[in-house]
């Protein structure tokens, strides 16, 4: 028996033209708003809020930072701002500066019976390592 799997679950279905259902109720509740701020307040006193509501309203139906809904960031702003916080910090212990030893003259030793490998000795060193296991593999 075959069962048909539903696919693209995460797209909303177009329903009014272009528009899913929860991007008409954003357009549809903005400019009803900037309606109701035209008659109340008229054009001159209600210009600027009726500019920032059309505002949201274009934001909430278009924004999509980071591939999600505005309205997703707008409830994680308000859950940020109104949940409690915890604050955890570790208290650091004040060391006291220890009080200095007088220096003495610094003197360079020297170490008898090591070699000093200079640039073209390791040079040297290298080459034949490289050429001893040319010869490894070789073999």
């Amino acid at each position: 028996m075959e069962f048909k799997v539903p696919q693209f679950l995460d797209v909303e279905d177009k329903i009014f033209g272009p528009f899913t259902f929860r991007q008409f109720v954003y357009l549809a509740g903005g400019g009803g708003l900037c309606f109701v701020l035209y008659k109340v307040l008229g054009l001159l006193m209600g210009f600027i809020p009726m500019l920032a509501i059309a505002g949201f309203s274009l934001a909430l139906t278009f924004y999509r930072p980071n591939g999600k809904p505005f309205i997703n960031m707008l409830e994680a702003g308000f859950k940020f701002l109104f949940q409690n916080k915890l604050y955890i910090w570790k208290r650091r212990k004040i060391k006291a500066p220890a009080k200095e030893a007088p220096t003495l003259p610094s003197v360079k030793i020297k170490k008898v019976g090591e070699p000093k490998l200079g640039r073209s000795k390791l040079q040297d060193l290298a080459w034949s390592l490289d050429v001893l296991d040319l010869k490894k593999e070789k073999e």
